[in-house]
């Protein structure tokens, strides 16, 4: 698995780990994903059946500014894995995002929907995606949208660290996904690696809300009486352009009769009663 210390990774390990599974976990430290001969080099050393790819650039305001290194690192390292699982005919699962949709549909979008992706980052996923599906055969690949877990910045963290700082918080109301909580995700993509239905899936946990009703559950389930502020993204600028409504439709997940993913609602406190549990130790 590439990109194992990150926030997925990590807790895709552990759930794999868990399950059975003999990982070997690569973080950027012990494999560039963008030299080509290092790559290939390892991938042939360590004949995996399965490669996970985590790894990614994820920094979706400053791609903005660094374009090459969005692209070198989310395409031409994607391209290096999938060239390297290719010849040893290993399966492939590549984790994408919702942000290679415009956010412009008022339905969710499923896996035909056609991509058209606003900012640096998700054009740069996107050619990820392309560079999987040119050079290899047996790929899934995961669009995921809105992660949170144990490891790593998330919105859950961000707002918990900082309604301990301020009184009141302002969050944008007008920007609606689906947040998905690594486990439930890690379910899931074990679930589909598993089985030779190759092909592109949308696992987010289901249901779907704004930043701001999805910060007011977090307080809620906290029991934080913080003052909560809706705002609309002009309100909020940042450098990269964000998708207005980008709600993933599980259609793979169905038609495929792999497991329906739980309710965002239900992931969310499942994840603070472990928090909870491991703060109170």
């Amino acid at each position: 698995m590439t990109g194992a210390q990150g926030q997925l990774g990590s807790d895709l390990v552990l759930f794999l780990k868990h399950s059975g599974y003999d990982v070997v976990g690569k973080g950027k430290q012990e494999l560039d994903i963008t030299n080509e001969e290092q790559v290939l080099q390892t991938i042939s050393q360590l004949q995996p059946n399965i490669i996970i790819h985590c790894a990614a650039y994820t920094q979706v305001d400053q791609a903005e500014s660094n374009m090459d290194l969005a692209f070198l690192i989310n395409g031409i390292g994607t391209r290096n894995i999938a060239i390297a699982a290719e010849s040893i005919k290993a399966k492939l699962v590549y984790i994408s995002t919702d942000y290679v949709f415009d956010g412009q549909s008022n339905v969710p979008y499923h896996e035909f929907s056609p991509v058209s992706p606003i900012n640096i980052y998700g054009q740069s996923k996107l050619a990820g995606e392309n560079f999987v599906r040119d050079f290899h055969s047996k790929y899934f690949i995961i669009r995921t949208s809105w992660v949170y877990g144990n490891n790593g910045s998330n919105f859950v963290n961000t707002m918990l660290k900082l309604s301990k700082e301020k009184e009141q918080l302002m969050v944008v109301n007008d920007q609606v996904g689906c947040p998905t909580y690594t486990l439930d995700l890690s379910k899931s993509i074990v679930q589909i690696m598993e089985t030779n239905k190759f092909g592109t899936y949308h696992v987010s946990n289901s249901g779907s809300c704004s930043w701001y009703e999805f910060a007011k559950e977090i307080f809620r389930l906290r029991n934080n009486p913080i003052n909560l502020i809706p705002c609309t993204t002009e309100e909020f600028p940042r450098p990269a352009k964000r998708p207005k409504h980008s709600v993933l439709d599980h259609l793979g997940l169905r038609i495929n009769h792999f497991d329906a993913m739980p309710h965002w609602k239900d992931g969310l406190n499942r994840y603070l009663l472990g928090n909870k549990k491991m703060e109170d130790k």
